[in-house]
């Protein structure tokens, strides 16, 4: 199946899957949907927002890399790069694309930015919403109808039922939509617990932590099978058209000089958006893996780059692993670039809960019942540093059940936060030597000089 029409312009089979609101299983719906077509296609997926956790259980129903699509971080013409940039990997048959919260959920009460429809309207995209129907029947005609009229250029094409109690409530709510909202139903999923998961903190518990994931997985997309039709949402994809024109790049470019760029790794490290990592690497980087929890020292290489994921999880083992965290010290007492984000952030703490880490920056941090931050960020240089310069801003996001307690020893913060709210003082990232580590997590979108000027500096 080809991603180009008669002409060379760019057509193909794309799907948006969006809620109707929270909780209405999209992720389950999404990664079953995208399961059972990948038995007969090419699937590449998708997830709209800032999300590390529901594309781990994409990439494993389908065995391609899923990737972020958010117009807070991507303009338009950015969003269509991303999306083609990922087709064109995965050499897909269809993109499905799973949305974030509510369709029309954004930054704003009125506006599009950092929504699903957005996106869908970025790729010209047709919607499928995802309706928790219980103890609903005429009234989810009405939400249809409410979802269609709010923006018309937005093509809500299917419906599908979540939750139906049987197959009589099943067959009175799919007449109501389709007769009064004018909008076909494409199946009905019924009230199991066969398609729930467990949750954490942060969302969905980490698939590659789940030994057993791909069984659910594989429930997931047999329960859809059964209940939704397949051909009914193949033709709706199929009915897609163009992609609208016009795209801009991701990222800038700095010298060609080769590099290698060591990534942790493992179940502990597990948070990197995939264009972030292709950006290091189309900046003449060669990737070095590693983990700090199963390895006995870092790998011979220029720079690190330490992601998010759970230190907390797995503090008592990183801790007891002293040669890793020696040669870490080490590296940064030589003045190579280490940049961390969250989770990678508070491995370069003091501790964590009073386990002890690197020690880098000689603060603890500490894990809290509730959310310390989540929220999309806008953040200004106010120091020189590896990945931007003093006076430059970017965009990223927070997430965080953690603080990390700084003492009257004023630290050396790189930006300051003029969106959201960092570390502390509205001030964001630690700065000692070449390291730099930071609650907010970095798009190469919304921060296209990351890549090149952190290479650059690994090459110093």
């Amino acid at each position: 199946m080809s991603f180009y029409s008669e002409g060379g312009k760019l057509k193909n089979m794309r799907l948006v899957l969006a809620g109707t609101g929270s909780a209405v299983g999209k992720t389950t719906i999404a990664t079953g949907i995208m399961k059972a077509f990948s038995k007969d296609y090419r699937v590449q997926p998708y997830k709209v927002g800032p999300d590390y956790i529901d594309p781990t259980y994409h990439t494993l129903a389908t065995g391609h890399d899923s990737r972020n699509l958010d117009s807070f971080f991507m303009s338009e013409p950015q969003i269509r790069e991303a999306f083609q940039r990922g087709f064109i990997a995965s050499k897909g048959d269809m993109g499905i694309i799973e949305g974030v919260r509510g369709l029309y959920e954004g930054i704003s009460p009125t506006g599009d930015v950092g929504n699903t429809a957005s996106v869908a309207k970025a790729l010209n995209a047709p919607v499928i919403l995802i309706l928790n129907t219980r103890s609903l029947v005429k009234s989810a005609a009405a939400i249809v109808i409410g979802f269609k009229t709010l923006d018309p250029d937005v093509r809500i094409e299917g419906v599908i039922l979540n939750r139906v109690k049987n197959h009589k409530h099943y067959l009175k709510t799919k007449e109501a939509v389709e007769k009064l909202a004018k909008t076909p139903v494409v199946g009905g999923i019924p009230r199991s617990d066969d398609i729930k998961v467990e949750q954490r903190h942060l969302g969905l518990v980490p698939a590659m932590e789940r030994e057993n994931i791909l069984g659910y997985i594989g429930d997931w997309g047999r329960v859809m099978e059964e209940n939704l039709d397949l051909d009914a949402i193949k033709e709706i994809m199929q009915g897609a058209g163009e992609l609208p024109p016009g795209r801009e790049g991701l990222w800038k470019s700095g010298g060609k000089k080769k590099v290698k760029i060591g990534v942790a790794r493992d179940e502990v490290f597990t948070f990197y958006y995939q264009e972030n990592l292709e950006a290091l690497e189309a900046n003449h980087a060669r990737l070095v893996y590693f983990s700090p929890l199963h390895q006995e020292e870092i790998p011979d290489v220029d720079g690190l780059y330490i992601g998010g994921g759970y230190p907390e999880i797995f503090s008592r083992e990183l801790e007891a692993n002293q040669s890793m965290k020696e040669s870490v010290v080490k590296f940064h007492q030589d003045e190579r670039p280490i940049y961390a984000e969250c989770g990678g952030l508070m491995y370069l703490t003091r501790s964590i809960n009073q386990h002890e880490m690197c020690g880098i920056f000689p603060y603890p941090s500490q894990m809290t019942d509730k959310p310390q931050a989540l929220s999309y960020v806008i953040s200004q240089a106010i120091e020189d540093n590896i990945i931007i310069k003093k006076g430059e801003t970017f965009r990223g996001h927070e997430f965080h059940y953690s603080l990390v307690k700084v003492d009257d020893q004023t630290p050396k913060f790189a930006f300051e936060i003029l969106r959201g709210k960092g570390i502390a003082f509205k001030k964001d990232g630690l700065m000692d030597k070449n390291a730099l580590a930071s609650y907010v997590h970095t798009h190469v979108a919304a921060c296209p000089q990351f890549p090149a000027n952190f290479t650059d500096c690994a090459r110093e």
